[in-house]
């Protein structure tokens, strides 16, 4: 099964540590195409020397040879909130993953959607728990 993985990149890194741990996680269901999501280091020299349209064709072609989405939606950010709309373009099976923290909300874009699966965190072991199930739900 693939897997892409969607999260803030440019929005802000600050969650790149949760990041790893989740795409690690993932890795036990399936094959995480978007894993430099998770490394501090490979944004930066990944995208190095690629232009905006190059790395948008990446990024697509991993989501269309996906089979599921998974997304942290914990930081607001325009990529992964497209990268959302496309899956379900596409009809691919979504989960959505929000870190709840005191004084934010979440999208009702996202939150009211029925045609995602939403699930609420507060420890990437919770985090952890929820991919866990979710992926059971789907076999």
């Amino acid at each position: 099964m693939n897997i892409y993985f969607a999260a803030s990149i440019r929005a802000s890194r600050e969650k790149v540590d949760d990041y790893a741990k989740v795409i690690k996680h993932l890795s036990n269901h399936g094959n995480v195409l978007t894993e430099h999501i998770g490394d501090k280091n490979k944004i930066p020299l990944e995208d190095k020397g690629l232009s905006e349209s190059q790395i948008f064709n990446r990024d697509l072609n991993f989501l269309l040879r996906s089979d599921v989405v998974v997304a942290d939606v914990s930081i607001p950010s325009l990529g992964t909130g497209w990268e959302i709309a496309k899956a379900e373009e596409l009809m691919k099976t979504i989960l959505c993953l929000y870190h709840v923290q005191e004084g934010k909300r979440l999208s009702a874009m996202i939150k009211g959607n029925p045609n995602i699966t939403l699930r609420e965190y507060s420890t990437i072991k919770e985090a952890c728990v929820q991919i866990d199930e979710f992926f059971n739900n789907l076999k």
